[in-house]
């Protein structure tokens, strides 16, 4: 299974920000305000200097791009551990929920499955994961790299949406939404087997998805289909 690194770097690279400036190891990431994921500074590994160093680079950064300054660190890690000390303090505000979950799966054989899944977002996709017309930082984000976009129809409506992307050998999950007249009637799960059928094709492996760990229903989903937790991560912001 593939290390803690490892997983972070593919995940980062399987949800692109729009603007990306290494820092050593660190990658810093802009993308309009667009996630979490693509607004803060992936803090894995040596970032060339002294953490306060590296941090007041992710300040400089975040204003120059019109954002928060954020941080993302592995749970219990060494830059988790020593950011309190630097002034920074998790980010219980985080709309999207402070700590995530990473899970891991190996890829399943092909099940059948209702959903499709094409090159580019089909009618209704965008309206139905972001509202409406995409912001080009949406659009961004959402469209760039090896991407499958999954959905399933009814009467002519969309009524599920997914996002893979295949990366090194891994299939990211990084959207899955299903209208709130039609949930519980398995139509998330025929998503994502449509989006495990397509990764293989590509020659993925391997699975991998972040979740918040308030979102139970999600988490209880994964589960069923064979997700275990790799380990977590957790959004810093300089303390007020």
């Amino acid at each position: 299974m593939s290390t803690v690194n490892t997983l972070e770097r593919v995940c980062a690279r399987a949800w692109p920000p729009v603007v990306a400036r290494p820092l050593g190891e660190w990658l810093l990431r802009a993308a309009g305000g667009y996630t979490g994921r693509a607004n803060s500074a992936l803090a894995v590994g040596d970032p060339g200097t002294g953490l306060a160093e590296a941090l007041a680079e992710v300040v400089a950064f975040s204003r120059e791009q019109g954002i928060r300054p954020s941080a993302q660190a592995v749970l219990g890690g060494p830059v988790d551990s020593a950011l309190p000390a630097q002034g920074w303090e998790v980010n219980l505000g985080h709309p999207k929920g402070a700590e995530v979950s990473v899970l891991t799966s190996p890829l399943p054989s092909a099940a059948d499955t209702t959903a499709e899944v094409a090159g580019t977002p089909p009618p209704g996709w965008f309206e139905l994961t972001v509202g409406g017309e995409p912001t080009p930082a949406q659009r961004a984000v959402l469209t760039s790299g090896a991407v499958g976009f999954a959905s399933i129809r009814r009467g002519g409506e969309l009524i599920g949406a997914a996002r893979g992307s295949v990366v090194d050998g891994h299939l990211h999950i990084g959207v899955l939404e299903v209208r709130a007249d039609h949930r519980g009637n398995g139509h998330a799960k025929d998503l994502l087997a449509a989006l495990d059928a397509w990764a293989a094709r590509l020659g993925a492996t391997t699975r991998v998805l972040q979740v918040a760990i308030h979102n139970q229903r999600a988490l209880a989903l994964y589960g069923s289909l064979g997700y275990t937790e790799s380990h977590r991560y957790r959004y810093w912001v300089p303390a007020e």
